[in-house]
């Protein structure tokens, strides 16, 4: 393990957590320059406070927590100086297009919903661990798992049924 503040620490934690830092700051701002700024601010806060963690999984979670409340607080920033948002999403190359659409779904759901789903299916997280994360009862992290499934299942059936309309027509 390397020391804290050290050349191979900062290069190790940027490594491990950028692209997870960067994903969960793009699910709550939806633009690639506001999320990088957003990872970016969380790293220099972990150089600055020095937080004393327990292990890997408690590192993980502390920069998750810290990158989404920086996104927050950038988006809430945003909306006072009324900037529109840019659809610019990073998919990686090796995503399938469907999966890329089924990503565009989740980040078109209600932030409350989009975080979650995100922390759960692409991060990895149980309820419990989201519910430590975002500081939330385990019961409403539940409730909006399960509201942004059943938000996420209306969208593909609407998306499934204009796809099927356009086929009749042609």
């Amino acid at each position: 393990m390397y020391s804290f503040g050290t050349d191979e620490y900062i290069e190790r934690t940027v490594r491990t957590h950028s692209d997870s830092m960067l994903r969960a700051a793009y699910s709550v701002l939806h633009t690639t320059a506001d999320a990088e700024d957003a990872v970016q601010e969380a790293f220099v806060r972990l150089m600055t406070r020095a937080p004393d963690f327990r292990d890997a999984g408690h590192e993980k979670a502390w920069l998750l927590r810290v990158t989404i409340n920086i996104a927050r607080n950038i988006r809430k920033s945003k909306a006072r100086e009324a900037l529109p948002l840019d659809d610019s999403m990073p998919v990686a190359a090796e995503s399938s297009e469907q999966q890329g659409e089924l990503l565009q779904l989740v980040l078109g759901l209600p932030e409350k919903y989009s975080t979650i789903i995100h922390l759960y299916y692409y991060e990895g997280y149980s309820i419990k661990e989201i519910a430590d994360i975002l500081r939330l009862p385990s019961a409403t992290v539940g409730t909006r798992l399960a509201r942004g499934r059943a938000a996420l299942r209306a969208e593909i059936g609407a998306q499934t049924d204009l796809s099927s309309e356009g086929e009749k027509i042609s």
